[in-house]
C-alpha cells in the first residue's frame, strides 16, 4: 500500500480538527442551555430583531423548543422594521403551525419597532403587547429599483443581455423602465399587498375597508394601535410575560428559558449570511479579526449594501424610510 503524501495527511487532519470543533460547539451549547432549565414551567422568550431577511434562526428555535413538555408558553420580543416578504409570511405560518400543534398560547411584544413585516410576524401571535410610544404598522409593500443609465454612459460602459422573453430583464439598472414592465411589477405588488391587508383583517378580527383605512404604509404609535384594535394592549417586555403566564394558567410559578445566542467566531465567516442575527454579529468578528474600523460601522455598511442590491427588485414589507 502506497504511504499517504503528506498533503493527504494535511487534508485529513485539518477535517478532523474542523470536525471536532463543530462537534464541540454543538455538545457545549446543548449543555449551556440545559444548564439553564431547572424548571418544569418555562416561557420561552424568543427575538426577532433587524431586517428579516431570512428568519432561519428564529424559526430553527422555535421548532427546536415549542414541543418541549416544560415549555408552556412562548413570548416574541419584535424590534424589525420587516424586511423580505416571503421570510415575513414564512414566520407567521410557523408560529401559527406551532399555536396550532401544540395548543400554547403566543404573546408578541414590542417597546420599540414593529413594522410592516416585523408586524406580519406579529399577527400570528394570540396577543400583541406594545409600548405606548412604540413604532407599530405600517401596512404595506415596497419594491425599489435603480436607473444607472446616466452613470454608464458617464463611464462608458455598454451593458447588454439576451432574453428569453421581454420580461426577463425588467428592473435592470442600465436602462428606464417600460410602461408594460411597470404595469407587471404594480400587479405584483397589489398582489402582494392583499395578501397583507386579508391577513391583518383575518388576525385582528377586523372589517377589511377599516383595515384599508389605515393600510397606506403609514406607522403609528402602540398607543394608537391598541385604540385602532390593530394590538391587544399598552405595555411592556414584562406585561407580555405576565400575560403569556395567565394564558397558560402558571400562576407565578414560571422561569423564563431564553435560548443561548452562539458566540461568532472566525469560523462562522465561513457559512456567514444575510440573516440579520449575522449582521448584528459582525462586532464580535471584527474583534476576532482585529479590524481598527468600529463595528458598529462595519455592521450598518454591509446592511446597507445588502439591502441597497440584493435585496433591490423584489417586494419588501419594509417600513418607509428604511432604504436611505
Amino acid at each position: 500500500m502506497k504511504p499517504w503524501s503528506f498533503r493527504k495527511k494535511f487534508v485529513v487532519g485539518l477535517v478532523v480538527v474542523f470536525g471536532a470543533f463543530f462537534v464541540y460547539r454543538a455538545v457545549h451549547s446543548y449543555i449551556e442551555d440545559e444548564s439553564n432549565r431547572i424548571s418544569n414551567n418555562e416561557i420561552l422568550h424568543l427575538e426577532i430583531n433587524g431586517v428579516i431577511m431570512n428568519g432561519k434562526k428564529f424559526l430553527g428555535q422555535l421548532k427546536k423548543y415549542v414541543k418541549d413538555d416544560s415549555v408552556k408558553a412562548i413570548v416574541i420580543d419584535i424590534n424589525s422594521p420587516g424586511g423580505a416578504v416571503g421570510p415575513s409570511q414564512e414566520i407567521y405560518y410557523e408560529i401559527m403551525r406551532a399555536k396550532q400543534e401544540t395548543k400554547k398560547p403566543v404573546v408578541c411584544v414590542s417597546t420599540g419597532l414593529m413594522a410592516s413585516g416585523g408586524y406580519y410576524s406579529a399577527l400570528a401571535c394570540d396577543k400583541i403587547v406594545v409600548a405606548p410610544g412604540a413604532m407599530i404598522g405600517s401596512i404595506g409593500v415596497i419594491m425599489e429599483f435603480a436607473n444607472l443609465e446616466k452613470l454608464y454612459d458617464w463611464a462608458k460602459i455598454q451593458r447588454y443581455t439576451i432574453t428569453s422573453g421581454k420580461f426577463k430583464d425588467s428592473g435592470s439598472e442600465y436602462r428606464p423602465m417600460r410602461d408594460d414592465e411597470r404595469a407587471l411589477f404594480q400587479d405584483m405588488i397589489n398582489e402582494v399587498y392583499e395578501q397583507f391587508r386579508s391577513t391583518v383583517a383575518s388576525a385582528r378580527n377586523l372589517k377589511l375597508d377599516v383595515v384599508s383605512q389605515y393600510a397606506d404604509g403609514r406607522v403609528m404609535t402602540g398607543a394608537k394601535a391598541v385604540e385602532l384594535k390593530f394590538a391587544d394592549a399598552v405595555g411592556t417586555f414584562e406585561d407580555a410575560t405576565k400575560m403569556a403566564a395567565r394564558m397558560a394558567k402558571l400562576g407565578d410559578d414560571y422561569k423564563m428559558f431564553k435560548p443561548k445566542k452562539p458566540k461568532m467566531d472566525f469560523f462562522d465567516l465561513l457559512t456567514m449570511n444575510e440573516e440579520e442575527d449575522d449582521l448584528n454579529s459582525l462586532s464580535e468578528v471584527t474583534a476576532i479579526l482585529g479590524n481598527k474600523v468600529t463595528a458598529s460601522s462595519v455592521a450598518g455598511e454591509v446592511a446597507h449594501k445588502f439591502l441597497k442590491t440584493k435585496y433591490m427588485n423584489q417586494p419588501m414589507y419594509l417600513m418607509p424610510g428604511y432604504w436611505e
